[in-house]
């Protein structure tokens, strides 16, 4: 009796095993997967959490992965979920649910460009005198601003700054994400990161000029100067604090949970 009941058991676990590797959990439930865009905030969150991740080249494209089916939740950014998803959006049949972390975004420059310090300045000027709130209202993340205090230009001797007023041109290394960067019926980068961008080339007396960039190289394109700055809703996690000299957080954000209603 012993021995058949053993029997019984290995055969269960053996089941279980199967399952499991068949993309179902040990107690037999369907495994969720998550799309997330490669090298985001979303990706690292879900590895460190465990899931069974669809990386793609974009959240735009993680909620199009949940729209057709072929993967059962997107983790994007809660401002572009506020944008993307709901009543009168592109996806109205999506929700948010969990908000899997907090964070905050910030510009990144070349480690020790005095261009950090200088959009810092201008920040500062733009909030106190409403600007940078108005632009904020213009794309519907104004509840999301980090108040900027008074700040102050430093420039380096190795000057970043001077450097881009010799070339007339900010080039600024960006993404497709709304509502911070993006293109609506024409060819023209709108969104409040690009707004932001623009303001911070008119005070330098150049013009902006945005460059799509693969986010995984966004270090790389700086520091090849192929980029100027990173401005596209890039959260200040420690990896991008040690690699680029980077603007104060201007930005509340969460990583969340995007599904189908």
């Amino acid at each position: 009796m012993k021995k058949k009941i053993a029997m019984i058991l290995v055969a269960a676990m053996v089941m279980g095993l199967t399952m499991t590797g068949c993309g179902k959990t040990a107690t037999g439930e369907k495994e969720m997967v998550y799309a997330v865009e490669a090298g985001s905030a979303g990706e690292e969150v879900a590895k460190e959490k465990g899931f069974k991740i669809n990386s793609v080249a974009s959240q735009a494209d993680a909620l199009m992965e949940v729209s057709a089916g072929t993967s059962d939740a997107a983790i994007i950014d809660l401002l572009m979920a506020g944008a993307m998803i709901g009543e009168g959006t592109s996806y109205p049949d999506m929700i948010h649910t969990d908000e899997l972390t907090t964070e905050e975004y910030g510009v990144g420059c070349r480690k020790g460009s005095d261009l950090a310090s200088f959009i810092d300045f201008t920040m500062a000027n733009a909030y106190a005198n409403g600007t940078m709130t108005e632009i904020a209202k213009k794309y519907g993340v104004q509840e999301s601003l980090v108040a900027q205090k008074t700040a102050t230009y430093t420039a380096t001797d190795d000057s970043d700054v001077e450097y881009i007023k010799g070339k007339g041109t900010l080039i600024v290394g960006i993404t497709d994400f709304a509502p911070m960067d993006y293109k609506e019926g024409s060819d023209e980068w709108i969104g409040f990161d690009a707004d932001m961008a623009r303001l911070v080339a008119d005070e330098l007396g150049v013009e902006a000029k945005f460059v799509e960039i693969d986010w995984d190289n966004k270090i790389m394109e700086l520091n090849s100067k192929n980029i100027d700055v990173v401005w596209n809703g890039m959260t200040l996690t420690g990896e991008v604090m040690e690699a680029m000299e980077c603007s104060k957080a201007y930005c509340n954000n969460a990583q969340v949970i995007v599904i189908k209603k």
